[in-house]
């Protein structure tokens, strides 16, 4: 049987129009639900799209939970340690991302984004 909850949820969805009201039902709901926009979406069979812009509108960033993937640092030597700060993230079978000090964040953020659709 299904909660109080989850048909207030699918009334909603089921409405051609959300008032803030109707919004908040559907984007508390998607919070208690720990899921990602996406997947809290297509269970209740709605747009994605419209769950992320309503729960904008009502305040509450519609982010994706983050994602922890193990790493370690490597460091060949002390030597190499102190000359050039190097970072090696070792990411899923093998595959090594190395970072030098003064690295573009935002590159290494894309270089890691594109490591994890594959991942």
């Amino acid at each position: 049987m299904a909660s109080g909850k989850e048909v207030g949820v699918a009334r909603v969805a089921g409405l051609r129009y959300w008032r803030a009201a109707d919004a908040r039902v559907v984007v508390d709901a998607w919070r208690r639900s720990g899921e990602g926009v996406r997947a809290f979406a297509e269970r209740h069979r709605l747009h994605p799209r419209r769950l992320s812009r309503w729960a904008k509108r009502l305040g509450e960033e519609a982010v994706e939970p983050v994602r922890f993937h193990p790493m370690r640092v490597v460091y060949r030597s002390e030597v190499e340690h102190r000359s050039a700060a190097t970072l090696e993230i070792v990411v899923g079978e093998g595959l090594r991302v190395r970072v030098a000090s003064g690295f573009a964040a935002e590159d290494l953020e894309r270089v890691l984004a594109v490591l994890e659709a594959r991942c």
